[in-house]
């Protein structure tokens, strides 16, 4: 069972990153979500291909990419590490969202947790962009972890909400 104390804080409870040096590489694996909330007519465009600035998802799907491979330097504490795959995929969810999923994977000594929450931040963010001229009011929601696998502490998959099925497929 993984420690129930905070690791990037040190005996004094300043910030610090963690010594992962002693650590063995294993295969780490992390899938993420997000959810971008827009208007049917909006999505009804993005489907058609007919937003303004272009393919809005080859734009958010490579914005997760290229940030989630550069995680470190949006989290201060977080490691730069080599990903072995980052996979960033969009896909309507309804009349009024999108659905984006990262998968992160990676053999090292830490996590790619991050890895995989910045990809589908960012791809949000970026979808964002590329509808806010038509759609201002969209909205980005659920940035979460649904799975990690891999080092010290094991598997780890997000429970299913009460009434709701599983978030994922989890492969």
């Amino acid at each position: 069972m993984a420690s129930k104390r905070l690791t990037h804080l040190d005996s004094a409870g300043k910030a610090r990153m963690v010594d992962v040096s002693a650590k063995p590489a294993t295969r780490r694996r992390a899938l993420a979500e997000a959810h971008v909330r827009l208007s049917p007519m909006t999505l009804r465009l993005l489907r058609a291909g007919k937003v303004a600035k272009g393919d809005a998802f080859a734009v958010a799907r490579l914005a997760g990419v290229q940030a989630g491979k550069r995680a470190s330097e949006w989290i201060p504490l977080c490691h730069p590490i080599r990903l072995d795959d980052l996979r960033v995929d969009l896909a309507a969810a309804g009349p009024d969202r999108v659905r984006i999923e990262a998968e992160a994977v990676a053999l090292e000594r830490t996590g790619v947790e991050m890895e995989a929450l910045v990809a589908v931040a960012a791809a949000a963010l970026a979808l964002y962009d590329m509808v806010k001229g038509v759609d201002r009011s969209a909205e980005i929601e659920n940035v979460r972890l649904l799975l990690k696998d891999g080092g010290r502490s094991g598997r780890w998959v997000r429970p299913a909400a009460p009434g709701r099925g599983a978030t994922t497929s989890r492969r």
